[in-house]
């Protein structure tokens, strides 16, 4: 018997039974594309029906969603288009057409019409919303094909593309889990995000990123509803929980901030005593935030810690966080946590090392075409985020640096040295440094100093204009200063981290 339930977007709804039989046509026309077990399907497309459509699709053949940030520039998606190797890209009709000729040559493309509430909450205009002229249409092709008759084989989850220390975008390919990782999975699931049959849930965070992603997708088999928001817009998901009585939701520390900006009485006409878990991830939460945020909602606000490698290897409840602001809690069921000091010893209890972790209800993973970057995370098994943390002696784990580079604002993954291997480009610019800088709003953001050329005259606006053009606009520094000369080792390396500490100093943190 089919299950009860749907999924909406917008004014349009689908039924689970009606999303079932979609998926199924979707994963017949994929294979007569040639998509099989392994290969992999590029999804160029905000928060829609059609993303989940697609993502499950893929899967039942054994192949791999491979999730594109819409924000990234025709150089940048078209990188990862060749990097994946992806037989079929489907994409937004308004996305296509700024790709150009980012396309590889036989690919087959597949275009969506922008819906009417991704055109209104982005401001699209409406001649982006077609299609270019002779695409194939996603609901015309869809149509066109057959319900696969085949069984889906073990199902992995979608490929996700993320950055390390190089700046280069290494996709984490996970293997199908097996019937043991799947139990066990669940079990960590139903600790860490609370889910129960008949929950009802939002996703308004981009499922471009690994967390929303994955809590979508396996929100699947609980929900009784599950609204796709094209943007998070705060008083707009207050209204959908009060109107939908909401009970589950996955936001990030930025999205409670904007949520409190909200004016008070705005805030308090809107009903959310329907909340039952609200987990959030992603980024270091401002502790004033977290517990304004406590008081509101009441102790349905926890927390886990992980990567897109690791999945969820904590979790904190509010009681436990109230009792322990800063922690982001004790290891879940199956978790492996370690911190080791730079000699590779294991650092004792209240001693910060660099973190490494395994959950073994993970299936293993290798970075698609790198398996020395793979290799280079690695330690007794475990895998390592660059966090550097402590436990206390209950076993909590306190979150205190990061060891490599990367700047987390938002809840997005910013890597400096993508920014700065473009920065150098420049003409006029001598040399660049860009790190994270603390940020009320978004946990930190980011900042570039700047050396010119002697004799060139460098503006920060042209400087960031530089970079949006060949960058996403989130990459793009929001503070931009010249200096005469950088700090610099011996080796003619940046001192970034004397340039990066003045500002954490300032805001009471030790870097």
């Amino acid at each position: 018997m089919p299950r009860l339930g749907e999924l909406r977007s917008g004014q349009r709804r689908l039924a689970f039974a009606e999303l079932d039989d979609r998926v199924k046509r979707a994963a017949a026309g994929l294979s007569a594309l040639g998509v099989g077990p392994g290969e992999a399907v590029a999804l160029l497309l905000r928060n829609d029906l059609c993303f989940v459509e697609a993502t499950q699709a893929a899967q039942h053949l054994g192949a791999y969603a491979v999730p594109i940030n819409w924000h990234f520039k025709a150089e940048e998606v078209a990188y990862i288009l060749r990097d994946c190797g992806a037989r079929v890209l489907i994409a937004h009709a308004d996305l296509l057409a700024a790709l150009g000729e980012a396309v590889p040559a036989g690919m087959a493309v597949l275009a969506v019409p922008t819906s009417p509430e991704i055109t209104a909450a982005y401001g699209i205009a409406g001649e982006f919303r077609r299609p270019p002229s002779g695409t194939q249409l996603w609901e015309e092709w869809l149509a066109a094909q057959n319900p696969i008759a085949a069984p889906a084989p073990r199902r992995g989850d979608s490929m996700i593309y993320t950055s390390g220390t190089t700046g280069r975008p290494k996709g984490v390919r996970r293997a199908p889990a097996s019937a043991a990782e799947a139990a066990a999975g669940d079990v960590v699931r139903r600790l860490v995000y609370s889910f129960r049959p008949g929950m009802r849930t939002v996703t308004c965070c981009p499922l471009y990123h690994s967390a929303p992603n994955l809590y979508t997708a396996r929100s699947l088999g609980y929900a009784d509803l599950i609204i796709l928001q094209p943007r998070f817009e705060p008083e707009a998901l207050l209204q959908v929980i009060a109107s939908e009585r909401i009970t589950h939701l996955f936001l990030t520390p930025t999205n409670f901030v904007r949520l409190l900006k909200l004016p008070e009485e705005r805030r308090r006409r809107h009903d959310v005593s329907s909340l039952e878990a609200v987990i959030h991830a992603g980024a270091p939460c401002p502790p004033a935030a977290k517990r304004a945020m406590i008081e509101w909602f009441g102790p349905v606000i926890n927390e886990f810690y992980g990567g897109t490698e690791s999945g969820p290897v904590t979790f904190c409840s509010s009681a436990e966080w109230l009792t322990r602001p800063g922690t982001v809690g004790r290891p879940v069921p199956g978790a492996t946590i370690r911190a080791y000091g730079d000699d590779g010893t294991l650092r004792k209890t209240g001693e910060p090392g660099e973190l490494f972790m395994r959950l073994a209800s993970y299936p293993d993973f290798t970075y698609h075409g790198q398996p020395a970057a793979r290799r280079e995370i690695e330690r007794d098994g475990l895998i390592t985020c660059g966090d550097i943390g402590y436990f206390d002696a209950e076993g909590y784990l306190f979150i205190c640096d990061r060891k490599r580079d990367m700047v987390i604002s938002g809840g997005v993954n910013i890597y400096p040295a993508e920014i700065e291997s473009v920065l150098v480009t420049m003409p006029g610019l001598h040399d660049a440094v860009v790190f994270g800088i603390p940020d009320e709003e978004f946990g930190e953001a980011l900042m570039a100093l700047v050396e010119p050329m002697p004799g060139s005259i460098l503006e920060p606006e042209a400087v960031k204009a530089f970079l949006r053009g060949h960058l996403a606009d989130y990459k793009v520094p929001r503070r931009v200063e010249m200096r005469d000369a950088l700090p610099r080792e011996d080796t003619g390396k940046i001192f970034k981290r004397k340039l990066r500490a003045p500002y954490w100093t300032a805001a009471g943190r030790v870097v």
